[in-house]
């Protein structure tokens, strides 16, 4: 098969596992910079043109879309749907796994366990909105955060007041969390392809933070899901339709918490923490589909 990766830096190592991988399975593989590529639209003629060359006969695309390019990413993901070209992350799934507060409005609506969250539209009346959440501290992210980035711990009342009021003040949206402190700093990542968890690893935030982001500085081990932890994860892929998806949850008393779903999750941490050949599920799956 002629196989398309969708990625910006051919030198990730996510990027380069899927291409090694690919081409042990004997496929043709070809790293795409999805924000160089060129559409083209046409009755009933869809086409992509990558440095000024059309991209005919792919077999199937493989998106690793970053945040900050998700509208143009998604628009070229379209694009190869349209062309009939089986993609591992639909357009509409990519663009709803990156709106926090959408996808955790889903997740709700399919009955997961999830911290206490609010949002509001630029709201003076910060007081009123923590009253709902609960009592402190509070989690207090940014929409468009990614890798822990934009993620405020805001110990006291007053801290999580004067947050929200910079952010307000910065026209940045926010949603508001409760902390899960008996989660002591540590979050479960559970990686799903095609219907299974095929890794999972536990992340433990580095002293004094409470970040568990391996890009933070936390460490990550192998872990073995609960029963209620693997069908909460797989119930999340499924409600948010992705067939490869990086599950976070936090363990609380009243069981799994889902955090976030991750639509392009990066394979080094979890391949390193589990020594399972995720990439290798990958391709798998892309042939699954294909062949059907």
């Amino acid at each position: 098969m002629k196989i398309v990766i969708l990625s910006r830096n051919p030198e990730l190592y996510s990027t380069a596992r899927i291409k090694e991988a690919g081409e042990q399975r004997g496929h043709e593989m070809l790293i795409v910079d999805h924000t160089k590529c060129d559409i083209y639209i046409e009755k009933k003629k869809p086409m992509v043109f990558y440095r000024g060359k059309p991209l005919n006969d792919v077999d199937a695309v493989i998106p690793r879309i970053g945040a900050s390019v998700t509208f143009y990413g998604a628009a070229v993901v379209r694009q190869f749907e349209m062309m009939k070209v089986f993609t591992s992350l639909e357009s509409q799934a990519l663009t709803r796994s990156r709106d926090k507060l959408r996808s955790l409005q889903i997740l709700s609506r399919a009955g997961l366990n999830l911290p206490k969250t609010a949002f509001t539209n630029f709201s003076k009346n910060s007081s009123k909105i923590l009253d709902q959440v609960g009592p402190d501290p509070y989690v207090i992210k940014l929409l468009e955060g990614t890798q822990g980035v934009g993620v405020v711990l805001a110990e006291n009342r007053s801290a999580a007041e004067s947050v929200l009021e910079a952010f307000q003040g910065l026209k940045a949206r926010v949603i508001v969390q409760e902390f899960i402190e008996e989660a002591k700093g540590a979050d479960i990542r559970a990686f799903v392809v095609g219907g299974q968890v095929v890794g999972a690893m536990k992340r433990q935030a580095k002293e004094g933070e409470f970040r568990s982001n391996l890009h933070r500085g936390g460490t990550a081990e192998l872990i073995q899901l609960t029963e209620d932890e693997e069908k909460a994860a797989l119930k999340a892929a499924r409600v948010l339709k992705l067939g490869i998806a990086g599950v976070d949850m936090l363990q609380s008393k009243s069981g799994p918490m889902i955090m976030e779903v991750n639509s392009s999750p990066g394979l080094e941490g979890i391949e390193a923490a589990t020594g399972k050949d995720i990439a290798r599920a990958i391709i798998r799956y892309v042939e699954d589909y294909v062949d059907e």
